[in-house]
């Protein structure tokens, strides 16, 4: 029997599963990762955590067909160079090269981890029944992925599909990577917060204080929405600006690429219909050719954080 391992590196894991041949997830676990680790270092936590996934499934190494991988960063997919994950320093090491010398699987695959992430969704979670669609993650930024035609579309030495360095203002707010204006300085739940702290600021009458318990620092993506559900004036105004920021990121993705179906992950599209379905009829308006002729589905993404590990089983088996 053949098998596949799907790896989901991160800052401060690296998730794995191993699969049967039919797609059936036999085992997953995860180690810790740190900067401190090194590349090398790292590189032998995910190989040993592919050996002990392996074990666990009660067969060996060699019985792995490939291995796929979710990496944070610059990814070079042709060569498996990562040429540039900043967080934990590293800048053209030769991650695939080291994973084959490591583990012994002739065939590593990989890809920037919010591709793979979608890729998943796509194929194993609410977007399997579209042929094209997009995921959004509205998390700490704004990341995504796009899925045309049932293809994982990356873009030019795979350095596209950044969703949410999409300009939505010009000469706007700050975002993280340095410039003005970008979907994820109005859409990230970090954004999100910030709108929040500004309409408290401008009124000490707000329900918002009352649920962030009088501090500023105890206000997370969950309150403003909390406050808007309880009929707080200031709390709807913040409900509806980040909604309309976002309808007009999504509206765009939808008129050059017109998917499917939209599917957002992350923390903020856990607000469940109290943000979808404002944000469907915003959308809607902003959409060249009406939903009338052209339906979008616009949906809460349903693999959560396992949406890496089984992004890259299907890149391990060529979905």
């Amino acid at each position: 029997m053949k098998y596949y391992i799907g790896i989901d590196l991160g800052g401060m894991s690296a998730k794995g599963a191993i699969f049967g041949e039919d797609g059936a997830l036999i085992v997953k676990k995860s180690v810790v990762t740190q900067p401190e680790d090194g590349f090398e270092g790292t590189v032998d936590k995910m190989a040993g955590l592919c050996k002990e996934l392996a074990a666990d499934a009660k067969t060996s190494m060699k019985n792995v067909e490939a291995i796929g991988m979710a990496v944070p960063g610059y990814i070079d997919v042709a060569t498996g160079v990562v040429v540039r994950w900043a967080n934990f320093g590293w800048a053209k090491v030769p991650l695939g090269e080291k994973m084959k010398e490591k583990t012994g699987v002739a065939t590593i695959k990989m890809s920037n981890d919010a591709n793979v992430a979608a890729l998943g969704e796509a194929k194993f979670g609410a977007g399997k029944d579209y042929g094209s669609c997009l995921m959004v993650t509205l998390g700490t930024g704004v990341g995504g992925g796009i899925i045309i035609d049932g293809k994982l579309m990356e873009g030019y030495m795979s350095a596209g599909a950044e969703i949410g360095h999409m300009v939505i203002c010009e000469g706007g707010a700050l975002c993280t990577c340095g410039r003005h204006g970008c979907l994820e300085a109005y859409a990230s739940a970090t954004a999100l917060i910030r709108l929040t702290k500004w309409k408290m600021e401008l009124d000490c009458s707000t329900k918002m204080w009352e649920i962030a318990g009088g501090k500023l620092e105890n206000v997370d993506g969950k309150t403003a929405f909390s406050a808007a559900r309880a009929g707080d004036m200031r709390g709807k105004e913040v409900v509806d600006e980040y909604v309309e920021h976002l309808a007009v990121g999504l509206a765009n993705l939808a008129n050059v690429l017109r998917p499917e179906a939209i599917l957002l992950g992350g923390g903020v599209s856990n607000e469940g219909e109290y943000l979808f379905a404002p944000l469907r009829t915003a959308v809607e308006k902003k959409l060249y050719t009406s939903v009338e002729f052209v339906p979008l589905k616009i949906e809460k993404a349903a693999l959560g954080n396992d949406a890496g590990i089984w992004g890259a089983f299907a890149l391990a088996k060529g979905l």
